[in-house]
């Protein structure tokens, strides 16, 4: 595992780093999730992203995560982990539990340190902006989160190119620079490419790619059908039915193909494809088991594409 450093600033990153947005919550078990963290970190993973509401059980992914830490990372090996955790989508009812206020973010980055057991976190992000909160609010907010020490970084998620222009440019006042942002980003999803890419590039902001496999889509799980027990047959998932059209299973066939001619799988060349961009400090993965963290972790081997390569992608996405 090689490690990038985050924009311009002193912190490193692995190439791959473990989301835990599924299977470490309430319903999940906890022991095949450990065994994942575990294996992760053995094999170089350093950074562990959760938000206040991961789990089936808004917090419950932290809470687990917390007690996986207090078992398995005390003392100096606390030091070798980069932790994140996020606010800004709905976390409980009522007027103070959801969006972008100070109000909501400082209180639920409270309630993150405590279900984690954590002195401080790493990074903690503003989730989403908010189009009813000034975005100096939210931002002071992520200032105050760093300088009393619950913080070491501030990041930003799913801002978009002038969302994240702004923020940036507001942090740098409040002597607390954007680390990171997190967008959505993978071979279906490039919006990231619309001026995103260029304004963290520009600022010295790093950027960590999630939802690289496109909720599954970019594995070899949906070449045919929609298989029972996967994230598109469960009708409150993230990823439904209808976003599996006929022309995306065609995309991800000839994708495939590609991936087997470079003697990788579609998840791993999709993965490696992400990072070839070196304003991509990270790619955020999930995993179900130690077998598939494995897995996924090979893309780092075959890093390098030829323009024919290249090209040969972008023709079967723009399709």
């Amino acid at each position: 595992m090689d490690y990038n450093r985050c924009g311009r600033s002193g912190l490193l990153l692995p190439q791959i780093s473990l989301g835990l947005w599924h299977n470490f919550g309430s319903f999940d078990d906890l022991h095949n999730a450990e065994q994942i963290i575990i294996n992760a970190f053995d094999k170089g993973i350093t950074h562990f992203d959760l938000a206040n509401n991961y789990g089936s059980v808004p917090g419950s992914a932290e809470e687990n995560f917390g007690s996986i830490v207090q078992r398995n990372f005390q003392g100096f090996m606390r030091d070798q982990l980069v932790i994140s955790t996020k606010a800004g989508y709905k976390m409980w009812d009522g007027s103070y539990g959801d969006w972008g206020s100070r109000k909501y973010l400082i209180t639920s980055l409270n309630q993150s340190l405590k279900r984690m057991n954590l002195e401080y976190v790493d990074i903690f992000y503003s989730h989403r902006p908010d189009p009813k909160t000034p975005v100096e609010e939210t931002m002071m907010a992520l200032d105050y989160a760093v300088k009393s020490g619950k913080a070491l970084y501030a990041g930003i998620s799913n801002y978009n190119a002038e969302q994240a222009k702004q923020a940036i440019a507001i942090l740098k006042d409040l002597g607390t620079p954007c680390l990171i942002h997190q967008p959505k980003y993978s071979m279906l999803e490039r919006s990231p490419e619309n001026g995103l890419l260029d304004v963290l590039g520009e600022n010295g902001v790093g950027c960590i790619a999630f939802s690289p496999l496109a909720q599954g889509l970019l594995t070899s799980r949906y070449l045919k059908e929609i298989p029972a027990g996967s994230r598109a047959s469960n009708p409150n998932g993230a990823l439904q039915t209808t976003d599996i059209t006929e022309e995306i299973i065609q995309k991800i066939q000839l994708l495939n193909q590609l991936a087997q001619k470079r003697n990788q799988t579609l998840a791993q060349m999709a993965i490696a494809w992400l990072l070839k961009d070196k304003r991509i400090t990270s790619v955020l993965i999930g995993a179900s088991s130690v077998t598939q963290l494995y897995e996924n972790l090979k893309s780092i081997e075959q890093l390098t594409f030829s323009e024919e390569e290249l090209q040969q992608i972008e023709s079967i996405l723009r399709e």
